[in-house]
């Protein structure tokens, strides 16, 4: 990657009523990322929580949407315009995705929403389909409704999963912003979680 600033952004719902959902992993990805680094307070800027960081060479912004997630792309526009980021090469969202068994990790350059509305945001707000995404499998229920079961508490059983995928997704972060994308695609988008 160039000098260029990095956008890594956690896509969730703001408040403690979604804190601990299934569709909250983006948030939980970049508190984790943020912990690892040893980043300072995020601060309210762009409709959104965001800090930066300098790590070796590279520049990043992590940020966390504070719009709810379907109109989180107002964030993320913000930062791009105000950074002049390069959307295809330095921006990475990160999301939940209902298609991929709890914990898989899919690493993709660009592509549809998949029916996710912070990406279908994102991609109206930035007029682009054209930006890296991290997609942590969160799985369907069997008994709920999609919308019911993405907002609903993650349960104590299935805690040590979520806890492994969020530890993984942030190891693909950390290879993405190290290595570039088609070597972290490589690596993670074979892994099973365990």
């Amino acid at each position: 990657m160039d000098g260029s600033r990095f956008l890594v952004v956690g896509l969730g719902n703001p408040g403690t009523k979604y804190e601990n959902t299934r569709h909250n992993i983006g948030f939980q990805v970049v508190d984790e990322l943020a912990r690892r680094w040893g980043c300072g307070a995020f601060q309210k800027k762009f409709k959104a929580l965001a800090v930066e960081v300098q790590r070796e060479s590279i520049k990043a912004l992590l940020l966390k949407p504070q719009t709810y997630m379907n109109h989180s792309g107002e964030a993320v526009h913000e930062a791009v315009s105000f950074f002049k980021i390069p959307v295809e090469t330095h921006v990475l969202v990160i999301s939940d995705d209902l298609d991929l068994s709890p914990g898989v990790l899919r690493i993709r350059l660009s592509g549809g929403s998949g029916g996710h509305n912070g990406l279908k945001s994102i991609t109206e707000c930035l007029g682009s389909e054209s930006y890296a995404r991290l997609r942590v499998g969160i799985g369907r229920s069997t008994t709920l409704p999609a919308d019911v079961h993405v907002l609903a508490a993650i349960p104590h059983e299935e805690r040590e999963v979520y806890r492994n995928a969020v530890t993984q997704a942030a190891d693909a972060v950390e290879a993405v912003l190290k290595d570039g994308l088609q070597k972290a695609m490589n690596t993670f988008n074979q892994r099973k979680n365990p």
